[in-house]
């Protein structure tokens, strides 16, 4: 699989952006990390004298002192999801140390080969570079001539020139198990739809998105065989994806991260299919399709990557079901100590339900899913987690169409 995998990379290098958009174990979840983000810079070419120290109440506490930067897509650090997630880690490692800075750099393309120069053009000034998403893949290079930096890959192994997966010394690539936070929610919206339609809108195409839909259709399948129900999943043909291998994955694909107008579009067009339940895992794009919630009556969507509550208010109400999560500020937090610290080691991992890395929101003031629901995804997470039930995912040889439900 690695082989045609990469082949397929090395392919998508010269085309565009990643990243959709985590928090904590099933049983409970914490509010969204306070946003103490500064403004990100448009460019690389724009964060000179731009760190930005973290303040803190224990700022006289001794710690590490490293210069950190992130590099992220044109949605930024602010997104609300994948980015912001990231960030966050950072801002919780530095309230824990003090005398180590930030500084966000938003590469606006969304081009791989610009990702990757991005992060050429500013790698001298800094001590670790978050990178997040599938577009900086590339960074091998860079990393290899300049091994007194430490990288954080978020959401892609890095790749050499022709998009072989490789693994670098200075460079921890962080890859998660997608599709179990997407079955969640598609446990979750087959057991509260009152129209028995429910549908996933995404941004691109990615492995990260793919895995979310994916695990979505297998949750709604899980949930049909298991409860008796008749749930199905909407998909919009004109909407449908591609993968990085060029095959159709169908689904509802914006194919942005970064259009909230299409969003609204795409959002809406589920709607009149009769759908009261939508997963949203589009990045900023999926703002449309809260809007297009919000304008609507009795429709629900499920947030991604983080706990997106806050993001559901609508007047007195909210649109949040609930939020399937993909914990990443806690993994980078905790490889940022490792590089303080010394122990950083170069590695290429995916993190699952083993490590609580996957989950959804079940807080009662933070979703909206009965007491029955928890339950029974609860009881689907531990299966998850012994790996009694794996869902299909974009590269793992399982199908929506052949995941087989664990009776």
């Amino acid at each position: 699989m690695k082989k045609w995998f990469s082949a397929a990379l090395a392919a998508l290098m010269t085309v565009s952006l990643a990243a959709c958009g985590n928090n904590t174990a099933p049983a409970e979840s914490a509010p969204a990390a306070t946003q103490e983000a500064a403004a990100p810079t448009e460019s690389a070419a724009e964060n000179e004298a731009e760190s930005v120290p973290a303040e803190s109440a224990a700022a006289d506490a001794e710690g590490a002192a490293l210069k950190i930067a992130i590099v992220s897509s044109p949605s930024g650090v602010d997104d609300g999801s994948f980015n912001e997630d990231n960030y966050n880690g950072i801002l919780s490692f530095i309230e824990k140390n003090p005398a180590s800075t930030v500084n966000p750099v938003k590469e606006p393309t969304g081009d791989t080969a610009a990702a990757v120069q991005a992060v050429a053009d500013i790698v001298a000034d800094y001590d670790a570079i978050v990178c997040c998403g599938f577009q900086f893949a590339g960074i091998a290079q860079v990393a290899q001539d300049n091994p007194d930096v430490k990288f954080i890959l978020v959401d892609s192994f890095p790749s050499d020139a022709e998009g072989n997966e490789v693994e670098v010394e200075n460079i921890y690539a962080m890859q998660f198990a997608e599709q179990e936070s997407g079955f969640f929610a598609g446990m979750a919206a087959a057991l509260e739809t009152a129209t028995n339609k429910v549908a996933s809108v995404h941004g691109i195409a990615y492995p990260s998105n793919v895995n979310y839909q994916y695990g979505f259709e297998c949750g709604v399948k899980y949930i049909n065989e298991t409860e008796g129900k008749s749930v199905e999943v909407v998909e919009i043909a004109s909407y449908a994806g591609t993968d990085v291998t060029n095959a159709n994955v169908g689904g509802n694909y914006v194919n942005s991260f970064s259009d909230e107008a299409t969003g609204k579009v795409v959002g809406n067009a589920l709607i009149g299919e009769g759908c009261d339940i939508i997963f949203v895992a589009a990045g900023a794009s999926g703002n449309g399709v809260f809007t297009a919630a919000k304008e609507a009556e009795g429709v629900k969507v499920i947030g991604c990557d983080v706990d997106q509550y806050d993001d559901g208010a609508n007047g007195d109400s909210n649109v949040v079901l609930t939020s399937g999560l993909k914990v990443m500020h806690s993994n980078v937090e905790r490889v940022l100590g490792e590089i303080a610290d010394g122990s950083f080691k170069g590695a290429n991992v995916v993190l699952t339900a083993e490590t609580d890395s996957t989950g959804y929101v079940s807080a009662s003031d933070r979703c909206q899913l009965s007491a029955d629901t928890i339950a029974k995804i609860d009881e689907a997470y531990a299966k998850v987690k012994s790996g009694e039930i794996v869902p299909a995912a974009n590269f793992n040889g399982i199908t929506p169409e052949s995941f087989e439900v664990a009776k």
